[in-house]
């Protein structure tokens, strides 16, 4: 069973507030007071001297688990948002690997599913040690992007994206994080741009709560709980007017929902639900034997949810 070693996270010095990013972003006072007052956004956290590389060796640096186990990483999973991050021949992936010692290691990216990529690069990390002869194998996702073009810097109307990263050291089984049970649903008709279809952009905004509560309430049936059975739940950073309509539609207190990054990160990409595992961790509102659910959704457009036991 793919369990969680640890999770390291890191988010940069740099934080603006949504004032100081309206020339960045080309947002009007309107989209300044919607996102402040509605979406529940202050400030994005960015590292705007650093490259993606400072981003990916700044998150992994922080896994002490990993110190002296390098031999023992078999695969490491770069779980991106965006379909190209860095011009070519440029492979900061590589770079990292070899800063830590994980040359040996078979290193790849997945971007497949958006935002939504982080827990789709855990489960592929997980199979893929299901496979190893060795049981002391490990797997390092990683995941964190640069705001590097206006589509990886806003998401009209509803995100805007910040600069943290975050290191998840995977096993193919463990006392701790276990995880339970993954579903994961792919909707291709939201397919295309929303910044320049208003028509698929309102549709999407129609149908993006039910479907976010469907496959979360899919993976916990999955895992044979009920929500009851959930202590805290991991949400992506997108903001926090959509996880107060997901949580009343399904019925799970939002006081429960892990929210503090929204207000202060921005959108982290693939990075948010690892950012909001630290958050809980370091809070101590994730104890030894319970349950915790875990959303994100990607554009394109992916819902995904997993149930882990702490």
């Amino acid at each position: 069973m793919t369990a969680i070693v640890e999770v390291a996270a890191h988010l940069p010095p740099d934080r603006l507030a949504l004032e100081d990013l309206a020339d960045r972003l080309d947002l009007t006072e309107r989209q300044i007071r919607l996102f402040r007052r509605f979406h529940g956004l202050s400030e994005v956290c960015l590292d705007l001297d650093g490259t993606l590389l400072d981003l990916l060796v700044a998150a992994t640096d922080g896994l002490e688990s990993l110190r002296g186990n390098e031999s023992r990483v078999r695969y490491v999973v770069y779980a991106r948002g965006m379909p190209a991050a860095v011009p070519y021949p440029n492979n900061p992936l590589h770079e990292m690997c070899a800063k830590f010692g994980l040359d040996h290691a078979m290193a790849f990216t997945v971007t497949h599913q958006a935002c939504a990529t982080g827990l789709l690069a855990v489960d592929v990390a997980g199979r893929l040690l299901a496979g190893e002869a060795d049981p002391e194998a490990l797997a390092l996702v990683v995941s964190g992007e640069k705001t590097f073009t206006p589509d990886a810097r806003l998401v009209q109307e509803t995100a805007i994206f910040g600069e943290g990263s975050a290191a998840v050291l995977v096993s193919a089984a463990g006392p701790r994080d276990r995880l339970l049970a993954y579903t994961t649903t792919t909707r291709g008709d939201f397919d295309g741009r929303l910044s320049i279809d208003p028509t698929l952009a309102a549709r999407f905004q129609n149908e993006y709560h039910g479907l976010l509560a469907e496959v979360l309430l899919a993976a916990v049936e999955r895992a044979g709980l009920a929500l009851d059975d959930i202590a805290v739940l991991l949400p992506h950073n997108v903001n926090s007017v959509s996880w107060r309509r997901v949580c009343k539609q399904i019925g799970f207190p939002l006081e429960r929902v892990v929210l503090d990054n929204v207000a202060v990160t921005g959108h982290s990409f693939a990075a948010d639900p690892f950012l909001n595992y630290r958050t809980a961790h370091d809070q101590g509102r994730l104890r030894p034997g319970e349950r915790y659910l875990v959303g994100a959704a990607g554009l394109g457009a992916t819902f995904s949810a997993m149930v882990f036991e702490h």
